[in-house]
């Protein structure tokens, strides 16, 4: 019986708190991924690699 008060509190703060789903929206994660996309594709100068998968990808969807 000593034991179940900590565990009480534990659960009755788990319930106020808000629970977050961890989905995140699509523009947003977009806008968190470009800074080191673009930073990555300026040190390793991936232009043309960059080109080719983006034709590659639009070929493969029908545009």
């Amino acid at each position: 019986m000593a034991h179940t008060a900590p565990r009480t509190m534990i659960r009755t703060q788990e319930r106020t708190r808000p629970r977050r789903t961890g989905r995140r929206h699509p523009l947003v994660a977009t806008v968190m991924a470009l800074p080191l996309a673009a930073l990555l594709l300026f040190v390793f100068d991936g232009w043309e690699a960059v080109a080719t998968q983006a034709s590659s990808v639009g070929v493969m969807l029908g545009r």
